[in-house]
Formats: C-alpha cells, structure tokens, sequence
C-alpha cells in the first residue's frame, strides 16, 4: 500500500460502532465543501471487523461519483469541517477518508475496505439512494448500508440484516471487487486518535498498511 499522510484536525466524537445522527447541514455548507476526486467512479463498502474473533462491528459505504461522499449510517465519525445530512457526509478528501479510517481501525478492529468501479451514472445514484435512506437508528447500520445498495441496478441482491459480515460477504462475490485491510494499533477505547486529532499530528501509512503517527 502506498504510504499516505493526512492532517488529522480536531474533531468532537462519541465513540460507538453505530449511534443515531439526525443532523441536516444547510445548504451552503454541503455546497461549500463538495469534493470531486480525479479517481474512476466506485462504491466501497467499509467493514469494521472485530478482533480477534471476527465479528462484524459496523458498515458504510465511500461513494465517489461527481462528488465524494461516505454514508455512515448510526455512525459516530464527525469533524467540524464535513457537513452531515441524515449520515451522508460531504467533502470527503483524501485527508478524510483516511481520517474515517484512522477513527475505526484499533487494537480491537480492524477496516476492510471493498471497492467496485461503477459508472459515473451509478455511483451518483448510490448517493442519491443514500440521501434516500435517512437517518439510520443504532445497530441498523448494515440494514441501511443493504437497503441502500439494493436500489441500484446490479445490487438488488445486497442483504439487509444486522450483520455487516454478511453484507461483505455478499458485495465480495460481485465482479472485479479490489480489497484492502487496514490495521491500527490504537488503544480499544480510541483514545490516542481522539488526541492525534486535537493536536494536529500527522497520521500516515506505516510498514504493512498500519495506520501509524508520523512526526
């Protein structure tokens, strides 16, 4: 993996797998902080993966079409700088996707990180079936991520139960899937992040894709 390194700004967190957000930025702001990535069009599933017994904690989607945006449904990932409508957040940069990364990766969890290239078309109507969906309540994170995918031509099959194990389990099987692992030796509480985050310190790709602080 190559190594990259982000700053890593002050953000104010609950620390939870899945919480409910009803949060509605206002129009200037969602617009303000739009992102268009120079990458192919894609949807990547996020899995937050316990260890060490393997158990699903949490899923969401990064969808990269004329804008760049993650739904994160009940999550408990926010930063001042990204508005946030009912889970969408907006003005997801480079910096901030590896942000989300660093805040769910730790000694107990790992990310998996599962994209499929789409057409322009498609991935900016996974965003609109994202806006669709709505605040998603406590532990219905891999329920909305399914519901979701399932609107979309060639994701009817997406399962919507509450184990996001087997939604990844399912988005693996669709053709050409290109995965990666992200691994962090944070404390399980996630405290060191939350004090990266406040002092500004850098965040980078270390030896075998570890989340790692680079001073």
């Amino acid at each position: 993996m190559h190594r990259r390194t982000f700053l890593a700004l002050s953000v104010p967190a609950i620390l939870a797998a899945c919480g409910a957000d009803r949060k509605w930025a206002s129009d200037e702001a969602v617009r303000n902080a739009r992102y268009v990535s120079d990458e192919p069009p894609s949807i990547t599933l996020f899995t937050v993966i316990g260890i060490p017994r393997g158990e699903g904690g949490h899923s969401a989607l990064l969808i990269n079409g004329s804008q760049r945006v993650i739904f994160d449904p009940a999550g408990s990932w926010e930063h001042p700088a990204i508005p946030e409508r009912h889970d969408v957040l907006y003005g997801i940069t480079p910096n901030f996707k590896n942000f989300y990364i660093d805040y769910h990766a730790r000694e107990t969890y790992w990310v998996a990180e599962d994209t499929i290239l789409v057409s322009r078309e498609l991935a900016d109507a996974a965003i609109r079936s994202a806006e669709q969906q709505g605040a998603t309540n406590k532990s219905f994170c891999a329920v909305a991520t399914g519901q979701t995918l399932r609107r979309l031509p060639g994701f009817e099959g997406a399962p919507t139960g509450f184990n996001p194990n087997k939604l990844r389990e399912w988005f693996l099987t669709l053709p050409n899937v290109t995965s990666k692992r992200h691994m962090d030796g944070d404390p399980a509480n996630n405290h060191d992040v939350l004090l990266r985050q406040k002092s500004g310190a850098i965040v980078g790709y270390g030896p075998e894709g570890r989340l790692q602080q680079v001073r």
